[in-house]
C-alpha cells in the first residue's frame, strides 16, 4: 500500500478514485507509564515519552487510514493530510488522517 501527501504517484497512473477516507485515534499527551518514579520527575524523558506516544499514534492513524483503503480494494491513498487537535487540555489529542483511496495501473 503506498500512502503519500501528494496527488500522484511518480510512474503510476491513477485508473479509478475510489472514496474519500478518514481515521481517527485518541493519544496522550504526557504519559508516565513505564517510566520509574524518578523518571517521572524528570520533565525532558516526560516530553520525550509524550513525544513517543504521539509518533505512535500518527503510525497507528496511517495504519487505520490504509485497512480502509484496502477494504475498498485500493492500491494507494493520495493527498493524505493529518490533523492533531487538543481533546482535553493537558492530557489527550486527538490525531486525524484524511486522503483518497485509489485504485492503480
Amino acid at each position: 500500500m503506498i500512502t503519500t501527501t501528494t496527488n500522484s504517484i511518480q510512474g503510476r497512473e491513477v485508473i479509478e478514485y475510489l472514496s474519500i477516507i478518514t481515521s481517527f485515534v485518541y493519544a496522550k499527551i504526557y504519559d508516565t507509564k513505564g517510566l520509574s518514579f524518578r523518571d517521572s520527575l524528570d520533565s525532558e524523558k516526560i516530553y520525550k515519552s509524550g513525544e513517543d506516544g504521539i509518533n505512535a499514534a500518527k503510525q497507528e492513524v496511517l495504519k487505520k487510514l490504509e485497512a480502509k483503503a484496502k477494504e475498498l480494494g485500493a492500491h494507494a491513498v493520495v493527498g493524505v493530510s493529518m490533523d492533531v487537535e487538543v481533546i482535553i487540555e493537558n492530557s489527550r489529542l486527538g490525531i486525524s488522517a484524511m486522503g483518497t483511496a485509489v485504485a492503480l495501473k
